[in-house]
């Protein structure tokens, strides 16, 4: 008899690493999490992951040999990172661009974002965090990431949103939110049945 066939990695869920970018006082960004995740959680095609920046404490002066402690750091974040296939990356809007934590995470680490999407979700404002997106836009470029085009953000976050954590209209970004996860499952899957064929920069 004949073994049974393994599931084709192309049809395999999609590991992907949530990304809570704030870590300031009052925060706002659980609340986009869980909102997230919830539409995350409605899919079959997603494992998801939840990496807090305000749950690890790494120094800003970046080190090729860490202290113990920064290791320990590091350990709480990096292996999550490196086991994701894609990535949503949720941040606020802080002077025009997005938050010191988030990229001092994004910058201790090189090789786990390389070869991977991530898709974009902002809140803020008027603006709406888009001018934060714009800017990882071009961090996650140099580190030869993929940057799915639709986003989610919400303008005026706060009222956005009712007491219990849910969008006042739940329709324009639940639409918002399924365009951007399909197309990071899309990218998901091609990338990583590409680098089962052949490694990226090989």
């Amino acid at each position: 008899m004949s073994e049974p066939m393994s599931e084709p990695m192309s049809e395999s869920p999609v590991r992907v690493a949530v990304v809570i970018g704030s870590n300031r006082e009052g925060r706002f960004g659980p609340v986009v999490a869980t909102w997230l995740l919830d539409r995350i959680g409605e899919r079959d095609d997603f494992l998801p992951e939840v990496l807090d920046v305000a749950s690890v404490e790494l120094p800003t002066a970046l080190s090729h040999s860490p202290s113990p402690a920064v290791a320990a750091e590091l350990a709480k974040v990096t292996p999550a990172l490196a086991d994701a296939d894609a990535f949503v990356v949720l941040t606020p809007e802080y002077n025009h661009s997005f938050p010191a934590g988030l990229k001092n995470l994004i910058d201790w680490h090189y090789g786990e974002w390389r070869a991977k999407p991530v898709a974009l979700v902002s809140y803020g404002g008027v603006s709406g965090g888009l001018r934060a997106v714009e800017h990882l836009r071009q961090v996650f470029a140099e580190l030869h990431a993929v940057t799915v085009r639709d986003t989610v953000s919400f303008h005026g976050a706060g009222a956005a949103f009712d007491e219990a954590g849910h969008p006042r209209d739940p329709v324009g970004p639940a639409a918002a939110a399924k365009t951007m996860l399909d197309q990071l499952a899309w990218w998901a899957r091609a990338l990583r049945d590409a680098k089962g064929r052949r490694p990226y920069g090989a």
